[in-house]
């Protein structure tokens, strides 16, 4: 599937208010064949710099968007994971086995609503890690395209600038998803006789949210990062998401479609 095509389709599997915080990309391909049919009459002219300068200019303003989305997303997850954590430990402490009002009806019910809380979480956060990486090849591949009809230089200084930015950094939330998993697995527990039916429930309650969107995000990172045109020095590294045994299990057993 030619990139175009793909980011349109993430743009339409990810959350709504995220859909126009992407990359420009149609637009960025439309000044670079412009740009391209202007160069042999332009080249080493003031204009020819002039229409360089707009390029990096546009492609500067799409990481400042890029940026403050991310920043603003991770901060927001950051307080959202201690608040989830924090819902765990009052709903342990309260109609726990130890609490201070044991009830096991309670304890299920409420314990029920923080774990499709926690999923739908999860699945956001790995959406963010996937608005990182099909930004950054965005970019990487518009550069790419610009040096190869331009005859330009841009891609290897541009994409290092990149490499320092604060969306391309996911360590954090690769981090909170690990941490998020392993909740679900210590607070969660399924049992082998009730695995099937937890897994079903999980699903149906995904499906509400985010599910389809999460494990169509887990698909493209898998496919971007396995190589393409843009491989090379400065192509995203293995896929360093903790693998998901949550997500794993889901995608096997669910019957939504997933392209």
């Amino acid at each position: 599937m030619k990139f175009g095509k793909r980011l349109k389709q993430q743009m339409q599997e990810t959350l709504p208010g995220w859909r126009d915080k992407f990359l420009s990309y149609k637009d960025l391909k439309k000044l670079v064949r412009l740009i391209s049919s202007l160069t042999p009459m332009l080249n080493g002219s003031i204009r020819c710099d002039k229409a360089e300068a707009e390029f990096v200019y546009l492609l500067n303003n799409e990481i400042d968007k890029f940026n403050a989305f991310f920043m603003e997303q991770e901060e927001d997850f950051v307080i959202r994971h201690k608040e989830l954590q924090q819902r765990v430990q009052r709903v342990i402490d309260t109609w726990g086995p130890k609490g201070s009002q044991p009830s096991e009806t309670d304890y299920k019910e409420e314990m029920a609503k923080i774990r499709k809380d926690i999923v739908n979480f999860h699945g956001e956060m790995v959406l963010l890690v996937n608005y990182s990486n099909i930004n950054y090849t965005g970019l990487a591949k518009i550069l790419k395209k610009y040096d190869k009809r331009t005859g330009g230089l841009l891609r290897l200084p541009f994409i290092q600038k990149v490499l320092q930015q604060p969306f391309y950094t996911t360590d954090l939330i690769s981090k909170l998803v690990k941490e998020c998993e392993s909740t679900i697995d210590a607070v969660f527990p399924v049992a082998e006789d009730e695995k099937t039916r937890g897994e079903r429930e999980a699903i149906s309650a995904a499906e509400e949210g985010i599910f389809r969107n999460t494990v169509a995000a887990l698909f493209t990172m898998q496919e971007i990062r396995r190589g393409s045109s843009t491989y090379g020095h400065h192509s995203l590294p293995p896929l360093n998401l903790p693998e998901s045994e949550l997500i794993h299990s889901l995608q096997i057993n669910s019957l939504i479609p997933i392209p």
